[in-house]
């Protein structure tokens, strides 16, 4: 029986759930590991080098640079919704995973937010697999370059809060096609990845701004750049808030569903 003295704590419950997909990813990890490293060269020689030949560079930066400034973030985004989508919905409703590890003494609350920082984790590995197969070729610049996984952290946290917000409504696991094709691959090129936002018709600018993946794209590429002001500060205010919120929802309604 556990006593409130034995009771692990706070850190040591979120460590342990982080701890079990840790431990679960690095079982396969040749397979989990090596596409993060494959699939940024990949799309930066079909696309950025491709059309980087008849695309101008904007202002001083290539096109393919200012192309792969964005890719940390937007590796992160996909990494942590896979995660916290099909792979929350497959251990919620088909393997059982967390009727077990509720039996531990962890709460619900513990193993959501275990869950986010395990999707940030993803996502900071993700982003500097990015960094690590550009830099060589010097198409992301240093050391601005070396911030960048860490904004593909927050970007996982992010996309993780909103991720798990999804599941916490999805019955059927085909629905979560809707939210990847419907929602995340439109906003890939509404956020300023593919192109500068100052190209946008103005409608489509206070969209931009909506839009969650826009505020980490802007960063990390100040970032690389060496760019800082003080406009920054509403990304990052803007991404604080998003995570509480959507974070407080999804511990709210898979509270519910967990329970019951």
């Amino acid at each position: 029986m556990t006593t409130r003295d034995s009771y692990p704590s706070l850190a040591m419950r979120l460590y342990s759930v982080w701890y079990r997909h840790m431990r679960v990813y690095r079982s396969n990890l040749l397979s989990n590991g090596l596409p993060p490293f494959l699939e940024p060269l990949i799309f930066l020689a079909g696309i950025g080098l491709g059309l980087g030949r008849y695309v101008p560079a904007f202002g001083s930066v290539p096109y393919v640079t200012f192309l792969a400034m964005g890719l940390p973030v937007t590796t992160a985004m996909m990494t942590a919704s896979f995660e916290c989508t099909f792979g929350t919905f497959i251990n919620l409703e088909f393997h059982k995973v967390y009727d077990g590890m509720l039996a531990a003494p962890i709460t619900v609350n513990n193993l959501i937010i275990g869950e986010m920082l395990w999707a940030g984790t993803k996502g900071f590995f993700f982003a500097f697999a990015v960094v690590a197969v550009t830099v060589p070729f010097g198409i992301i610049p240093l050391p601005g370059g070396l911030i960048a996984p860490f904004i593909g952290f927050i970007t996982g946290l992010m996309f993780a809060s909103l991720s798990l917000v999804v599941t916490s409504y999805v019955k059927t696991i085909s629905f979560f096609n809707f939210y990847f094709t419907g929602f995340l691959s439109p906003m890939f090129f509404l956020s300023g990845v593919v192109y500068p936002l100052e190209e946008l018709p103005d409608a489509l600018k206070y969209l931009a701004e909506a839009l969650p993946l826009t505020h980490p794209v802007r960063l990390a590429r100040a970032m690389c750049m060496r760019q800082l002001s003080a406009a920054l500060l509403f990304d990052v205010l803007y991404i604080a808030a998003f995570i509480t919120l959507c974070g407080y929802v999804a511990l709210k309604r898979l509270r519910r569903r967990l329970i019951d």
